[in-house]
């Protein structure tokens, strides 16, 4: 008579197989993917329509390939970026080497506040690392920042960011808009 093997009780390994899993899954760590928060803005009614931006109101901003700023023509560090675009977006009355600009009541302040028509147009290379692109994507959204907590603190009193009311918010956006064109990337080259 032959032997017969003993039997494993594989009743508790389904217990085993989820508690090794639970314990994965809790353990393990996930790269968080980072991105870029924009609100879009709607789509244009009618494409035939002609957009006239005057030379002025634009401030040229590219990246090449190989990972070097230029600003309208010329080349800058990323360090200089927010305080150039700072600048540029500015109110300049009557100064033609700035943007032009415009009285623009705001129901939301309850006052009239001049705003800039001034638009940052980006175009960056195929080849620009996506360091570089969020390094100048993170410079011109600090110099925006940086403007709205200051039109918060001269109007209200404290920074943009501290704001609760949801209308002061509105209104500070409304008076300073993100004006951003960012450009298909290209084959800008590497200079």
């Amino acid at each position: 008579m032959a032997r017969k093997a003993p039997e494993i009780n594989a009743g508790s390994m389904a217990d085993i197989a989820f508690l090794l899993l639970i314990f994965f899954l809790v353990t393990t760590t996930m790269d968080v993917d980072t991105g870029i928060t924009r609100k879009l803005p709607p789509p244009v009614e009618d494409l035939e329509q002609e957009i006239d931006v005057k030379e002025r109101n634009v401030l040229k901003v590219l990246v090449n390939s190989r990972n070097r700023l230029m600003v309208n023509g010329k080349f800058v560090d990323i360090s200089m970026l927010k305080e150039t675009a700072k600048d540029f977006m500015a109110i300049h009355p009557d100064n033609p080497d700035y943007p032009e600009v415009q009285p623009k009541f705001i129901d939301e302040l309850n006052r009239e506040v001049m705003t800039s028509k001034g638009i940052i147009s980006l175009k960056n290379d195929r080849g620009t690392s996506y360091a570089m692109y969020i390094a100048v994507q993170n410079e011109l959204a600090a110099a925006f920042n940086e403007m709205k907590n200051e039109l918060s603190v001269s109007l209200f009193g404290i920074k943009y960011t501290q704001l609760v009311n949801e209308d002061k918010i509105k209104g500070i956006n409304k008076a300073i808009p993100v004006r951003v064109s960012e450009a298909e990337p290209e084959d800008i080259g590497g200079q």
